[in-house]
């Protein structure tokens, strides 16, 4: 069973972009650092295209090499961006940029959430916590302002 962590977003938007897409970047640079292969699962292919844009807006020296599905080398960069689960390959880590909770979510070892700071999207969230609860993950929580704390120094 995957541990899964859900992050509390206190805001809806940060620099015009989903304010859990900026935990999300780095949460994908720190499984690269960490030579963790991971997966960002998007709702659809325009929020992976847009995901897959914010990082190639990083800083030369935060780059992180990563693809579109079917994109990029054989077996993917160590950061693939899809909007279904069909052929991830093995991958320990997945972020959940989508509304839905996961298909085959027990075969990663790692799931990070969110829990956004609307209302309708909060509620999704606690859906998705209901069923990774039913089928016997570990679940943890935590403020995604205790993330962003760790990385400003």
């Amino acid at each position: 069973m995957a541990n899964i962590l859900f992050y509390l977003l206190e805001q809806e938007q940060t620099d015009d972009q989903p304010a859990h897409f900026a935990l999300a970047c780095q949460l994908a640079t720190d499984c690269f650092r960490q030579r963790q292969r991971c997966v960002v699962l998007a709702e659809n292919q325009a929020q992976a295209e847009a995901f897959d844009e914010l990082l190639w807006q990083r800083p030369t020296d935060a780059f992180v090499p990563h693809n579109l599905s079917g994109e990029g080398p054989n077996g993917g960069a160590p950061v693939e961006i899809v909007w279904q689960l069909d052929n991830t390959g093995n991958r320990a880590v997945l972020i959940n940029l989508s509304s839905q909770m996961p298909a085959q979510a027990e075969r990663f070892r790692q799931i990070y959430d969110f829990v956004p700071a609307e209302d309708n999207l909060k509620q999704q969230a606690r859906e998705r916590y209901k069923h990774y609860r039913a089928a016997g993950h570990q679940l943890s929580t935590a403020p995604a302002a205790q993330k962003d704390e760790t990385h400003n120094g």
